[in-house]
């Protein structure tokens, strides 16, 4: 494993652990050139899914491009990476569980939203806006409502 930091080679596991989910082990390492300390993940290699997109493209499921969206939106939140990384493992597990191969995009949007809305108002408002793309203010403004109506109840 290459040092992220200077990329030498050599480095120790300083602690290896099991996640969250159980899915796979995160060992922290440090770097015996720099001493830099970064975090790696070992997973089971998994069939890949194939994301069908809005206009029909195919791609490889990206499970950094859905944590990136994740981290946008949480962006001066109070929410810590490992909580992210684990709605991520979550989502990735049950689309391998709901499809064999292929998943239409919108499934992992709204699988995310859901987790979002549990976590967060505002990283889930801040998602939504992308994700449902909505085209104006009063569209923003029956999200917020909507969002506002779950809290009193």
């Amino acid at each position: 494993m290459k040092c992220p930091y200077c990329n030498d080679s050599e480095n120790k596991v300083i602690d290896s652990r099991e996640t969250a989910e159980g899915l796979g082990i995160r060992r922290r390492r440090s770097c015996l050139n720099c001493e830099k300390r970064f975090t790696t993940y070992e997973y089971v290699e998994k069939t890949r899914l194939i994301v069908i997109k809005k206009d029909g493209r195919r791609e490889a499921f990206n499970h950094q491009k859905i944590l990136n969206g994740l981290l946008k939106a949480c962006e001066k939140r109070s929410i810590s990476i490992d909580k992210l990384e684990s709605i991520v493992n979550e989502i990735e597990v049950k689309l391998q569980k709901k499809f064999d191969q292929e998943v239409e995009s919108r499934y992992i949007g709204e699988f995310a939203i859901e987790k979002l809305a549990e976590l967060d108002d505002v990283a889930y408002v801040r998602f939504a806006s992308v994700y449902r793309q909505f085209k104006d203010v009063n569209q923003f403004m029956r999200e917020l409502k909507d969002v506002l109506t779950k809290k009193i109840k």
